[in-house]
């Protein structure tokens, strides 16, 4: 099953199908092509495109990725969204067309129309290694003063230093 959304095929990973004389899509990317905002109310999906808006009912509100795998009868409700469909059996092919003439564009990622920019390069400049100090031979002696500690007799009383060599 084909489906076709101005001329441009809608591409989908989990395809569409007939049952019972209904084509049975999922709602991304065949609603969300044409819809203009989806919204749920108690346990009714509303989706609708400006002034115009269907109904469906849920049991429970869906998460974003869970709309990919969720199948609706799609004709009644784009035709409630003011599109006009078609289904030609022998090609297996249902084809969508806006009532008002506007263009549906499709989503960025397929859509051959938009020009994709070149990648560019990010110039990232590589770190700089800090360098490590290298300690080789004998270790040099202490350098610090030790404070010795006169005896009273022998000086005023502040402490007099003694370097060491």
């Amino acid at each position: 099953m084909t489906l076709v959304v101005d001329g441009a095929i809608v591409p989908s990973y989990n395809r569409a199908y007939l049952a019972h004389g209904r084509v049975m899509a999922t709602i991304d990317p065949v609603l969300t092509v044409v819809a203009d905002r989806i919204e749920y109310v108690g346990g009714t999906m509303i989706v609708s495109r400006g002034d115009r808006f269907a109904q469906i009912r849920i049991f429970r509100r869906p998460q974003p990725s869970e709309l990919a795998n969720l199948y609706v009868a799609v004709a009644p409700i784009l035709r409630d969204l003011g599109e006009v469909v078609s289904y030609d059996p022998a090609t297996r092919v249902l084809e969508v067309r806006p009532h008002s003439g506007a263009l549906v564009v499709l989503p960025t990622p397929f859509n051959p129309a938009v020009h994709e920019a070149p990648p560019s390069v990010v110039f990232t400049p590589a770190p700089v290694p800090t360098p490590r100090p290298i300690f080789t031979g004998e270790p040099i002696p202490r350098r610090t003063p030790i404070p010795i500690f006169v005896p009273p007799s022998l000086t005023p009383a502040q402490p007099a230093y003694i370097r060491t060599p």
